[in-house]
């Protein structure tokens, strides 16, 4: 097991790799030349700032047993079609369950961005965001070990 991170604008890195360093759990950081990820234990891959690269190389590198975090859906249905089990920052688990309803929302989103229309856009990180995730990722370690 392994846990691959889409480490552009990841707030929770430090929670991933602390409970990770304390599992022995290997940490792969995947972000673009715009970001410096220095933590001691994560390997870090850096990719160009192409649109999608970090994507494409988090996609890339997906083995079955991994759990992923990312804010992106469109990786999210990625990992989860290559069996991985995956998080998003505050915590919740895509699944089978709620994928298409997410990649549809966010279809309809840009279709009004498109159109000239404004869309919410993310909500303030609150302390309890960092809890819940920290739950949910000892949760998802405590299933696969």
């Amino acid at each position: 097991m392994r846990i691959l991170v889409d480490a552009d604008a990841c707030p929770v890195k430090d929670i991933i790799v602390r409970m990770a360093r304390g599992r022995g759990i290997h940490v792969i950081m995947i972000c673009d030349t715009s970001h410096i990820i220095r933590d001691g234990y994560s390997e870090v891959i850096t990719v160009d700032r192409d649109r999608d690269s970090a994507d494409l190389a988090l996609a890339n590198r997906l083995k079955p047993s991994d759990i992923v975090v990312t804010q992106d859906f469109g990786v999210a249905a990625l990992a989860l079609g290559k069996g991985c089990r995956v998080l998003n920052q505050d915590g919740m688990e895509y699944d089978a369950d709620n994928i298409d309803r997410l990649l549809f929302e966010r279809h309809l989103g840009q279709k009004v961005r498109r159109a000239g229309g404004r869309t919410k856009g993310m909500k303030k990180r609150k302390p309890e965001n960092d809890a819940e995730f920290e739950a949910a990722l000892l949760h998802m370690l405590d299933a696969e070990l």
